[in-house]
C-alpha cells in the first residue's frame, strides 16, 4: 500500500486518526507525515513523547508495508526514541529513512523536527515483514 489516497479508510477509527497523522509521501525507501501539537500534549503544553513514538512508528511502518509488497504486512519489532527537545505549538514533520530492506526484516531512521526545522526526536524502529493471513 503506497496509495496515500486509500489511507483514510484504512485509517479511520484508529490512533493515527486521532492524533491527526497526515501522510505526506509513502515509498519503501522514505516515507513522510506530519502531526498536530495540539491535542498530543503533555499537560504542561509540550508535545507527548509517546505521540511523537507513534508519529514515528506509523511512518516507519508504512514505509515497511510498502517494501514487503503486496499480500504482506509488517509488524513493529522494536521502536525506540531520544527527546531532543519539546515542541508547543504547530505540526511536526517525520521523515521515515531506510536503514536495512531485508526479506523479513526492514528498519527506518525516523527523524521528527518542528515547524523551524529543529530536530524534536530521533527514532529507530525495526519491522518484522509477513505474509498476509489467507
Amino acid at each position: 500500500m503506497t496509495d496515500i489516497a486509500d489511507l483514510a479508510d484504512l485509517t479511520r477509527g484508529t490512533l493515527i486518526e486521532k492524533l491527526g497523522i497526515e501522510m505526506l509521501e509513502i515509498s519503501a525507501d522514505r516515507a513522510v507525515g506530519r502531526m498536530p501539537v495540539a491535542g498530543n500534549t503533555q499537560p504542561v503544553g509540550l508535545l507527548h513523547g509517546g505521540a511523537t513514538a507513534a508519529l514515528a512508528e506509523t511512518l516507519g511502518s508504512f514505509a515497511a508495508i510498502a517494501h514487503a509488497g503486496p499480500g504482506r504486512y509488517a509488524v513493529g519489532l522494536e521502536l525506540n526514541a531520544t527527546h531532543h527537545r519539546a515542541a508547543r505549538e504547530g505540526w511536526v514533520t517525520g521523515t521515515a529513512t531506510a536503514i536495512h530492506l531485508g526479506r523479513s526484516t526492514a528498519t527506518y531512521e525516523i527523524a521528527v523536527a518542528d515547524e523551524s526545522g529543529r530536530r524534536v526526536c530521533t527514532s529507530r524502529l525495526t519491522c518484522m515483514l509477513l505474509d498476509a493471513p489467507s
